[in-house]
Order: structure tokens, then sequence, then C-alpha cells
């Protein structure tokens, strides 16, 4: 039995103590969960063996596959061969259990672990949790408040729907290879915000025009969204920097330049 290559920027984690810590961090009623490129099966295994879990695996890489049928005959009707990123998660798993709370969990490659987030919150009406590896850097742009030059859009736009938790740091040793940096767990948990109260395509731009020139402050950064607003006496912030607002005084900025544009 072949070990599979390190594909798409993921690096193997072998570490059964960080797995463990992993497994553990899942919440007692996850709902479905769903592993995102299990690779070798560090983790699938413990969620194999836990009957309370109700699992599923979607693996990318036919060679990952074949490993982990061949290494764990029980994942076989649960292992799903897809990209998580083009997968219908409105269709998984295809039966009636399709409107039940999912979990997310996994060590996420990444060049893609952005993109998994952005892809989580599209869903976030199922996805109540999400436990991920992380490189640190962004573990800890995710995770930090306003006032830190590390907070930033993604921190803003997975605030503003989940809890975030920095839950550990992650040696380089533990990955088959070894990345050149170290790694961090996060996880998410649903918050009670169902919508922002403005509209939502607006507050994307709005944080993204911001933190993109968050040296300026936002009369000046956000002058691509403003320029055809002649009165901006009333819109809040504009002499602060990005980095100083929460969600809140975003969502209250957004709803400023919404009814000014209207």
């Amino acid at each position: 039995m072949v070990r599979p290559k390190k594909h798409l920027g993921q690096h193997f984690l072998h570490d059964e103590n960080i797995a463990r810590k992993i497994i553990a961090s899942v919440p007692e009623k996850p709902g479905l969960v769903l592993e995102i490129g299990p690779g070798t099966g560090v983790l699938s295994k413990y969620l194999l063996e836990d009957s309370a879990h109700d699992s599923f695996f979607l693996e990318v890489d036919r060679e990952s596959a074949e490993y982990l049928t061949q290494r764990f005959p029980l994942i076989v009707p649960r292992l799903i061969l897809a990209d998580f990123l083009d997968y219908q998660m409105d269709l998984f798993p295809e039966t009636a259990r399709s409107l039940e709370p999912m979990t997310l969990l996994g060590n996420f490659p990444y060049n893609i672990s952005s993109q998994i987030l952005f892809k989580a919150l599209e869903h976030r009406h199922r996805v109540r949790t999400i436990i991920g590896m992380f490189q640190k850097e962004v573990a800890e742009r995710i995770i930090h408040k306003p006032g830190n030059k590390l907070y930033g859009i993604l921190s803003v736009i997975m605030q503003a729907f989940y809890n975030t938790e920095y839950l550990f740091t992650v040696s380089e040793s533990v990955f088959i290879p070894p990345p050149k940096v170290k790694s961090a767990v996060v996880r998410f948990t649903r918050n009670e915000r169902e919508n922002l109260q403005c509209d939502e395509k607006l507050f994307y731009r709005v944080v993204k025009t911001a933190f993109n020139q968050r040296r300026k402050t936002l009369h000046n950064a956000l002058k691509p969204l403003t320029a055809e607003i002649r009165d901006e006496a009333g819109l809040p912030f504009l002499r602060s920097r990005a980095e100083q607002l929460s969600v809140d005084d975003f969502i209250l900025l957004t709803l400023a330049i919404e009814q000014r544009q209207s």
C-alpha cells in the first residue's frame, strides 16, 4: 500500500496526538461530519471508529482515495471523489438528511484554505461548525479583533457569522513533508446572526475595498464606492481606518452607503 504523494499544497498530518486533539474539538452533537481532503486518513480513522459521528469524506485525489479504500474498507460507502470547491453542497448527502446541520473538518490545503471558508459561508444555514488546520499566519488573521494589524478581510467576513477560536499551534515536524511554516487549528461556531440587515454583496465590497488600502482613512479608501455620493456628512467612521471597525461598524457603514446610493 503506497502512501499518496503531496498534492494541492497539502501536507499530510502523521502525528496521532494532534489528530486526537482535533477530533476531540468536534462538538458533542456535530450533525453530519464532512472531512475535506482526508489524505492518508489520520483523522478519518477516528471518525470511522466513533459511531456517534455520522461522517463522510470528500477527496479530490484518486491516489489518496484508493489508499483510503484499501486501508479503511468501512470508508468506501462514505467516500466521495470530488473537489469541495466545486461540490454541490445542497445535494449532500443525497438523502432526506440533506437538511441536517453539518460540521466541516479537515487538514486544509494551505493554498485553498480561504476559498474553503468562503464556500462554507455560502452554506452557513447548514454549516454550524468548521474545524480546520491552517497556516498559522492565516489562523491569526482570522481570529483577531479590531485594533490589531492582523485584523483584516477574512477576520470581518468570518466573524460576521461565526465565533472563532484559536485552538492550538502545530509544529512543522508533524507533517509529511514538513511545511516551512507553523500551522494552527481553528474552530468556527455559528453565531446567532441570521443575516446582516444590509445588502450582503455591498457589505463584502465595503470590507474588501476598505482593507485593500488599509493605511488610508475610510474617507479615501472607499472613494471607489462613495464617489457618486454628494453628502458624506452622515456616513460614519470615515475618519477611521479599516482595522478599527468591528463587524457591527461595517454593517452600519454599509447601510449608510446603501441608503445614499438608492
